[in-house]
């Protein structure tokens, strides 16, 4: 089996070295990932600009395959990685995202990165999985990659379904994990700043923040909700944006040029 990896994090973070030495007991780890961080990137690609692909050296990933630093977005990694395989016969069976430092709930999985970099798996007919611990400094990885590891024959069922599966763990040591919870993902709200950094005659220099804030409109099966109550949860995403109620609404419109 031939697992890609890859993350927003970029190459040297703990959270991918750690998911790629525990999914190479299970295949064939080949790891793409960006040079530098690109958290929250969503799944923008390098149009423009052209994508430099350096091999690492050998070692530089124990246990894995091959590995290899992308200058480029993360959706750019896996697009790349599956096609650099495939012209050396190597075809991807799954792809997979992280371990994200921070968690990837509710509407944040539009801005990240490492979704969407398991997104571009599904997009090119992929089973894929993003996995997530929910601390931008995580101290524990074992919840999550003890869920990676067992949702493997499952996530590969999903192949060519337009659905991606999205793990997320609270930072807390396995054995205080209170257990595995199927969620949905619910709307995250911040309370945000805009900090001036620098202010002159023409150009103003921001710097954005926040921190998300519990809502009292949260189902009990939402997964930010579930996170903060301990929990870790597994969310089934699928990529199809039409509004079909809508969609009727607009047929009774009626419009006409």
């Amino acid at each position: 089996m031939n697992i890609l990896v890859s993350n927003d994090d970029g190459i040297k973070a703990e959270g991918i070295r750690r998911l790629a030495e525990t999914l190479s007991g299970l295949g064939d780890v080949y790891v793409f990932a960006p040079d530098s961080e690109r958290s929250a990137s969503s799944h923008a690609l390098s149009i423009i600009d052209d994508i430099t692909v350096m091999r690492l050296p050998e070692g530089s990933f124990p246990a894995t395959k091959e590995a290899y630093s992308v200058k480029g977005t993360p959706a750019d990694c896996v697009k790349i990685g599956i096609d650099l395989l495939r012209r050396r016969g190597i075809e991807t069976d799954i792809v997979y995202a992280g371990i994200n430092h921070g968690g990837n709930l509710g509407s944040d999985t539009m801005y990240s990165g490492t979704v969407s970099a398991a997104a571009e798996g599904v997009f090119e007919g992929k089973p894929a999985v993003a996995v997530s611990v929910s601390s931008h400094a995580p101290r524990y990885f074992e919840g999550c990659l003890s869920l990676a590891e067992r949702i493997l024959p499952f996530a590969l069922k999903t192949a060519g379904k337009g659905q991606l599966i999205s793990i997320n763990t609270p930072d807390v040591p396995l054995s205080e994990i209170k257990g595995v919870a199927p969620a949905k993902l619910g709307e995250v709200k911040y309370d945000q700043w805009f900090k001036v950094i620098d202010e002159k005659e023409d150009a103003i220099t921001y710097r954005y923040g926040g921190q998300p804030v519990e809502s009292e409109g949260w189902d009990e099966d939402t997964d930010a909700l579930l996170i903060r109550r301990g929990y870790a949860t597994i969310a089934v995403v699928r990529y199809d944006l039409n509004d079909y109620e809508g969609l009727e609404e607009v047929k009774k419109w009626g419009i006409k040029l």
